[in-house]
């Protein structure tokens, strides 16, 4: 996963500089079916049961993982092709984090469960 530009400031602006930085209390996993970027952007699912979920993180060396799995409710309709996830600070609206692509897309049809194992949502900063 990357960063988005926001969080690539406030990262660079707390090392770098003594100007305070609000951190997010809370951290929520979206699924899109078109890719985000660095400005945020792409296609988050929406209607049909979706709801981003909350995610709690371990943090060793420069690895941040999901401690716990991420699992959405049952779809009651068609999601689409999940393509890419986001970290978000905020179950809606809110500021994207972080985003990147999944390993393998996924078609979500009514009655589906998406799920992340804990230990595979993964932010590494290199």
């Amino acid at each position: 996963m990357s960063l988005t530009n926001t969080y690539e400031t406030n990262t660079l602006t707390w090392l770098f500089t003594t100007t305070a930085v609000t951190r997010p209390t809370g951290w929520h996993v979206g699924l899109f079916t078109a890719a985000p970027g660095e400005a945020g952007g792409g296609t988050e699912i929406s209607g049909n049961g979706y709801a981003r979920i909350s995610a709690t993180f371990t943090v060793s060396g420069n690895l941040a993982t999901n401690s716990g799995n991420i699992e959405f409710a049952a779809a009651t309709g068609s999601w689409g092709t999940i393509t890419n996830a986001a970290l978000f600070d905020a179950s809606t609206g809110g500021t994207m984090i972080a985003y990147g692509t999944l390993t393998a897309s996924k078609t979500i049809a009514s009655g589906d469960v998406f799920r992340i194992p804990s230990g595979d949502f993964d932010i590494t900063l290199d």
